[in-house]
């Protein structure tokens, strides 16, 4: 079985490392030895240490090599839209395997690869796109297609949950938690597609997209980052007995209409640090699975890495080579339900409100009359001195379950009251504290 490697960066060389020396063991559970036909690299000279492959191998014509007719496999370890779905397009109308890392490229086009598999007979694999090493998307798609999955809560990005378990542990603030992870390697020099949540709403999109057997795009996904999130913030978590961590959160309910539909969301929020979820430190990934047969499935791990995404990759190459030995394709994408994606303004959750108010008679029922108006039902409140020598006050709410549409306008109509001086923070509450 030949091997088309597109890209050969930090996961590109471990994919090429790894195939060297698991060479004799991948052949045995393949049927066949795995050979590397070429390498489509940007700039052939390039250092790349000691690989043990044979630097005749690279080239910069990808799609010439992906239409050797001795090539089986295509591995696409790039990243990006474009020039990658062109590749990948075409070598799946060719009928040539497909295994991606492409999470961006999934989000934003993943119907086009589905379609060209279709056309050309040919497998598409993708599980490294998510979560790294952690076995999670052929469970969705294989495992508990037998079931009707009703939720997939997830940390799916590791600098996040790096940055969010710093704070929490020492209390630091926003800025110098990431400067932290920066310095460790956790974090980009342009740390934006992590801290703003665009990683893993393209994450949250593959994963509601084999969870509800809906074709699912970031376009659907509602996004905030975590760059807003304060020390602050933190400090209030820990006194609710919780903490703070940015979530993907996909769930199968019922729309305005009444219709079955599905609502995707990456934000950060409290959970109770009961939760599963809550223990998942550092940059480790986990995400939490709810079935009505299954019930409730935990999936842990490293997330993201040189040797954990290559470790995906290559499971993924064995599961195609296998097949493309055998004769057969994996079943192809079943995106039959075909669900309407509810709009952010109809999710369902609780809400976590801090107000810096005039200390004075009759705030807190002006505010409560705010909640009652927008049918907002408050949980619980707690006021304290805002610290400054203006004699202000700080009023945290916490709510019973809303609709985010209503929370929207409780905000907007507080910011406008006389009495409210900001409003410091909005947070949502998940994992029913």
């Amino acid at each position: 079985m030949r091997l088309a490697l597109l890209g050969c960066g930090t996961v590109g060389a471990e994919v090429v490392r790894l195939l060297h020396e698991q060479s004799a063991d991948l052949a045995a559970r393949i049927g066949a030895p795995l050979e590397i036909a070429g390498i489509a690299v940007r700039r052939i000279g390039r250092d790349r240490g000691e690989l043990p492959v044979d630097p005749a191998l690279f080239t910069t014509d990808a799609l010439g090599l992906i239409k050797r007719d001795d090539v089986d496999v295509v591995v696409e370890v790039v990243g990006g839209i474009e020039p990658a779905r062109t590749w990948l397009v075409e070598a799946l109308r060719r009928g040539k395997s497909v295994v991606t890392a492409n999470k961006a490229l999934l989000a934003e086009d993943g119907g086009a690869l589905h379609d060209a598999a279709v056309e050309g007979s040919g497998d598409l694999y993708y599980e490294a796109s998510v979560a790294g090493a952690i076995p999670l998307l052929r469970p969705l798609r294989e495992s508990l297609h037998g079931d009707r999955i009703t939720q997939v809560t997830g940390i799916v990005n590791g600098t996040t949950n790096f940055i969010l378990s710093a704070m929490h542990a020492t209390g630091a603030g926003f800025a110098e938690a990431l400067e932290e992870a920066t310095e460790l390697g956790y974090a980009e020099a342009d740390p934006t597609a992590d801290v703003e949540g665009f990683d893993a709403a393209a994450k949250a999109a593959i994963l509601a997209s084999l969870a509800f057997h809906t074709r699912v795009g970031a376009a659907d996904v509602h996004r905030e980052g975590i760059t807003e999130v304060t020390s602050a913030d933190v400090a209030s978590a820990k006194a609710m007995g919780c903490t703070i961590k940015l979530l993907c959160i996909a769930a199968r309910g019922m729309d305005a209409q009444g219709r079955e539909s599905v609502n995707v969301r990456v934000h950060p929020a409290m959970i109770p640090l009961t939760h599963p979820l809550a223990s998942v430190g550092d940059a480790f990934n986990a995400v939490f699975v709810e079935a009505d047969a299954a019930g409730q499935l935990m999936f842990y791990g490293r997330g993201a890495g040189g040797a954990p995404t290559a470790s995906a990759v290559l499971g993924d190459v064995v599961a195609v080579a296998r097949n493309r030995l055998a004769g057969v394709r994996s079943a192809s994408e079943s995106a039959y339900a075909d669900l309407p994606v509810r709009p952010m303004g109809e999710a369902l959750t609780r809400y976590h409100i801090s107000l810096d108010v005039a200390d004075r008679p009759g705030v807190l029922e002006a505010v409560a009359g705010v909640f009652a108006r927008h049918h907002v039902s408050i949980a619980t409140v707690r006021q304290g001195p805002s610290g400054g020598d203006n004699g202000d006050a700080v009023l945290v709410i916490v709510t019973h379950v809303a609709s985010d549409a209503a929370l929207a306008a409780t905000v907007d109509e507080l910011r406008g009251l006389e009495i409210v001086r900001s409003v410091a923070s909005v947070l949502r509450v998940e994992g029913g504290l």
